[in-house]
């Protein structure tokens, strides 16, 4: 079944390499869309992305390049989306529900599509009609980077259908890569969102100088008010301690890689919001998320303190110093 699909990727950054690198070296005729048409350019003459991950070399012969998101689409039947949340609106803008219809999608997206207040399989069901049990997701615990090093890494795909979720762990299975599936698409893709914001606060809090112990408590902290939050929105039979919640969890609030972690590491060391975006240039989904989710939560009066204590040090502008030390108080 997984050698008669057709692959296709959405997004030039750098986990659809990392996931165009894991395909491409188990499929022939993979379709990669990237918005840069220099970038396409770029990767037909030299074998790698200009941008992420360029130690990641590709075999051009087995890739069909395209800046034209609608001929990547037309040409494949399963579609893996890894693009920023906040830029996926724009990316698909001008398909129609014909474009995608029978295709079978899985998201890689990390956050809240902000035009509607969505986590994505929402989004691509309300907006291009695609049945949930052709939608599902794919997360960690797995950092791109790691993935172009080839270092053994651990993925969870997410689906209603079992048989989808199986196809699509079994094209990513790989000697570095190891998959296991779920049925939890609702949970896996808010853990997904909520566990950047975490990762800010951990990032926040080691800027600070707070230690070790500190970020152990914060951790155990954040993996009980992220199933609270869960529960509350999706009630679901799961359990928060596998690796698609607290494996998850770990390696984005703990990762040298982790781009949330190190957006809230430059907050915590004096850094406007505006300045560490600048300084970072590439997009930390908890920016995005935090936001979204404390307005949500407005409606649920779930008891979130940390996603509280990070919007209000993005959002509301107060002092990382103050705010982290009201939430260890309140933690301890």
């Amino acid at each position: 079944m997984t050698e008669q699909m057709r692959i296709g990727v959405i997004g030039g950054g750098s986990w659809a390499t990392a996931l165009a690198k894991i395909l491409s070296e188990k499929n022939e005729g993979l379709s990669w869309w990237i918005r840069n048409p220099d970038a396409v350019e770029h990767i037909r003459q030299y074998n790698h992305n200009p941008n992420y991950l360029r130690a990641v070399e590709f075999d051009v012969d087995k890739l069909f390049l395209s800046s034209d998101v609608r001929e990547v689409v037309e040409k494949s039947d399963v579609l893996i989306v890894a693009i920023p949340s906040a830029f996926v609106s724009a990316s698909l803008e001008g398909l129609t529900r014909e474009d995608f219809n029978g295709k079978i999608l899985f998201s890689a997206i990390k956050g809240i599509i902000p035009e509607i207040q969505s986590i994505p399989a929402r989004y691509f069901h309300k907006q291009f009609g695609i049945p949930y049990d052709n939608i599902g997701i794919i997360c960690g615990p797995c950092h791109a980077e790691e993935v172009a090093m080839e270092r053994l890494s651990y993925l969870t795909i997410a689906c209603m259908d079992e048989d989808n979720a199986k196809m699509m762990a079994k094209m990513l299975s790989a000697r570095y890569i190891k998959t296991s599936i779920s049925d939890d698409l609702f949970g896996a893709e808010i853990a997904a969102v909520l566990k950047n914001i975490y990762a800010i606060a951990s990032g926040v809090s080691g800027g600070l100088g707070y230690g070790d112990n500190f970020q152990a408590l914060l951790m155990s902290a954040a993996s009980i008010e992220m199933e609270r939050f869960l529960d509350k929105i999706n009630p679901f039979h799961r359990d928060v301690k596998e690796p698609a919640y607290l494996g998850d969890l770990l390696v984005t609030s703990y990762s040298k890689f982790s781009r949330n972690r190190t957006f809230g590491y430059m907050l915590g060391k004096g850094y406007s919001v505006k300045a560490a975006q600048l300084e970072m240039d590439m997009v930390a989904e908890g920016y995005y998320a935090t936001k979204s989710v404390y307005e949500l939560n407005q409606k649920l009066e779930t008891e979130m303190p940390i996603a509280s204590a990070v919007y209000n040090i993005i959002y509301q502008r107060i002092s990382p110093v103050v705010e982290i030390k009201i939430l260890a108080d309140n933690l301890g």
